[in-house]
């Protein structure tokens, strides 16, 4: 049974972002009129309450992500005004901070204190260590922190232009008009293959997945229209002979937690509809002893396990569960839908909730299944 909770009025105008933290036990919200807002979850009644509360940018904010605890209790921000900042929670009475910016709630004894500020572009934002970020200039920047404790010193690692790497759709490395594009990042969660990032910009319909270190090798390309070749991608929905693929925008990518498998789970979302799941799987470790080249054997492989187009209209975010067993995708028909893996490894839709809480006639789900 799906059970709901809304927070009313939460910001005086769009709600652009949601993000929980580690715990699950607080939601930081961001919206168009500028502001963040921490929330804290009340268990016993399971109602939400406003924390802290605080001007952050100059335009709309775009997107907030919280940073493992291991580091503190640390948000980054992105924003229409081209900066991304970094902020600390810290007790109300620490009064030495010399940062001007910054907020606090009525009654949460503490203050967000801004640490550091990147005014490269504007863009989405995973923090940890290192903060990416992909932005309308369709650039690929990796920051890292120099001085971890105190969070104010960043550095540019890696900077990289997503549609200079090579891909097998003839519209990938075009096409990239700033009003109808769209852009997502998102880190891969097992660490043991380096830091590898999805990462989707423009209308190519395209996810790239660059290495963060020397980021101009490209390891995967996602790609669901008809490849020019029979290596590298697997096409989602085959277009008519003669067709000209249509060009959409990916507005959210997410790369699932590993848990153990042996491959990796990636869900897109696009502008086209559709929620894609992808199998991606790593060279074996047969392939390195071998010494085969990425150009022959010893490279990354992806193939579309599941394709829905519940939504009938465009899809603005998709996102995993802790364990990668459960994705839910939000579109513009109002409703979150609830994907799940079922026996046979066959993605079957799961349940979907609405603000309206509308009836919604039972779904066929053979008619929406790509089976492995």
């Amino acid at each position: 049974m799906l059970q709901t909770g809304l927070i009313p009025n939460a910001h005086n105008d769009l709600v652009t972002d949601a993000a929980y933290d580690f715990y699950g036990l607080r939601l930081a919200t961001c919206s168009l009129d500028q502001r963040i807002k921490v929330w804290q979850l009340d268990e016993r009644s399971g109602s939400w309450s406003v924390e802290d509360d605080w001007k952050a940018h100059d335009a709309a904010v775009t997107k907030v992500s919280w940073a493992h605890p291991e580091f503190g209790t640390v948000l980054a921000s992105a924003s229409f005004d081209r900066t991304v900042k970094v902020w600390e929670q810290v007790p109300a009475t620490d009064a030495d901070s010399p940062q001007a910016n910054g907020g606090a709630g009525p009654s949460s004894g503490s203050r967000w204190v801004e640490r550091a500020m990147l005014v490269d572009a504007k863009g989405t934002v995973h923090f940890g260590l290192k903060l990416a970020m992909i932005s309308s200039d369709n650039y690929l920047r990796v920051y890292e922190c120099l001085e971890q404790p105190s969070l104010t010193t960043w550095q540019l690692a890696e900077e990289v232009d997503i549609l200079s790497l090579p891909a097998t759709s003839p519209l990938s490395g075009s096409l990239s008009q700033t009003a109808d594009g769209g852009w997502c990042i998102s880190w891969c969660k097992d660490r043991y293959w380096g830091e590898v990032i999805a990462t989707g910009c423009g209308i190519s319909g395209v996810v790239k997945s660059p290495v963060a270190v020397a980021a101009a090798r490209n390891l995967l390309t996602l790609d669901p229209s008809p490849p020019l070749s029979g290596e590298g991608t697997t096409k989602a929905s085959p277009a008519a002979d003669g067709d000209a693929p249509t060009p959409f925008a990916i507005t959210s990518v997410a790369w699932a937690p590993s848990c153990g498998r042996s491959y990796h789970l990636i869900a897109t979302g696009g502008r086209d509809g559709h929620v894609r799941i992808w199998r991606a799987r790593p060279p074996t470790s047969s392939d390195e002893q071998d010494g085969e080249d990425e150009a022959e054997g010893g490279r990354w492989a992806a193939s579309v396990v599941g394709d829905f187009d519940d939504h009938k209209s465009g899809v603005g975010r998709v996102e995993w569960n802790i364990t990668g067993t459960i994705l839910s995708s939000a579109g513009n028909d109002g409703r979150i839908r609830l994907w799940k893996v079922t026996a046979g490894s066959v993605w079957r839709p799961a349940g979907h909730i609405s603000v309206e809480q509308a009836e919604e006639p039972d779904v066929d789900m053979d008619d929406h299944v790509v089976e492995d």
